[in-house]
């Protein structure tokens, strides 16, 4: 009776609804707008590429992220089941084993798409894809060490997507600049990617996991996250002024002296300011992530 119960419950087919939310689109953003700082420091007009454009922002958010919400909410359902019963996966909404299907699909669509752009693309889309899988399936699960979990959403939300976009319209690996912002941005990522942690720490402690809050403590933590956002901006800043980008560079200093002053506030009350944090010092970081593409995209395309 119960393998008959499991057996329906499988063959139903969720709701595209829930579908939807469990791919959550709200994640969907970051890594569109780092795909989008790939395409314009490519140089490349995008009215020439637009079917790239729209397959590249595809690509991006709604497959490869898409795919990384549901792994992570497939291998997360346990615990999911205790504090967020009304997600997809622990309400039912998604049945059976439909979220572990759905990540499956999600994962080869997303490869489909990726070999339409190009191999390097394809290849980044592999690697994107290995990270999804392993930052939250066990063995392996990144997600429960900081060090290693954050930096591999750093990685995937900016770097990944930013290489993508540039590869897939310059038809190849890009460009060292180009390579050195997405890597460098990838790493201040990792200081974002830690303020969204503190808002748990009291349950990583009680599960066990190893967010960076929970090892050095809120204070030290969040230091090290500011500290984790600003150097590789600094390192922009000197790589700009050395690409003869000088008032780029001067736009990238600027969003740093905002984001400093912001990082004051949040060094006082960490666990009460990282939501301010995020919605205001962010959207500074993000901005500079397009300043910088657009001196690269003057080399480019000179």
């Amino acid at each position: 009776m119960a393998n008959s119960v499991s057996t329906r419950s499988t063959l139903a087919l969720p709701a595209p609804s829930a579908i939807l939310e469990l791919l959550k689109p709200i994640t969907w953003f970051a890594p569109m707008w780092a795909f989008g700082c790939g395409v314009v420091s490519s140089g490349v007009s995008v009215l020439d590429h637009l079917a790239l454009l729209f397959l590249g922002i595809g690509l991006s958010g709604p497959l490869v992220c898409g795919t990384s919400q549901a792994v992570n909410d497939w291998y997360d359902r346990h615990v999911d089941a205790l504090n967020e019963p009304n997600r997809p996966i622990p309400s039912g909404r998604i049945p059976g084993r439909w979220g572990l299907f759905i990540g499956i699909i999600w994962s080869g669509l997303s490869l489909v798409v990726a070999a339409l752009l190009g191999e390097a693309v394809f290849w980044a889309a592999v690697f994107g894809l290995a990270a999804a899988w392993a930052y939250s399936a066990p063995p392996i699960r990144l997600k429960s060490n900081g060090w290693w979990g954050n930096a591999a959403v750093g990685l995937c939300y900016e770097g990944l997507p930013w290489f993508t976009g540039a590869a897939a319209l310059q038809g190849g690996v890009p460009t060292l600049p180009i390579l050195l912002l997405a890597l460098l941005y990838s790493i201040g990522a990792h200081g974002i990617m830690t303020l969204n942690d503190f808002k748990s720490v009291e349950g990583d402690l009680k599960m066990g996991i190893a967010s960076l809050p929970a090892q050095l403590g809120v204070d030290r933590a969040a230091r090290l996250a500011c500290a984790v956002m600003a150097i590789p901006q600094l390192i922009v800043i000197a790589l700009l002024f050395q690409w003869e980008s000088p008032f780029h560079a001067l736009g990238v200093v600027a969003l740093l002296i905002a984001q400093a002053f912001l990082m004051r506030r949040l060094l006082k009350d960490p666990k009460g300011q990282a939501a301010f944090y995020n919605a205001t010092g962010t959207t500074l970081y993000v901005l500079g992530m397009l300043v910088s593409a657009f001196a690269v995209h003057g080399m480019a395309g000179g």
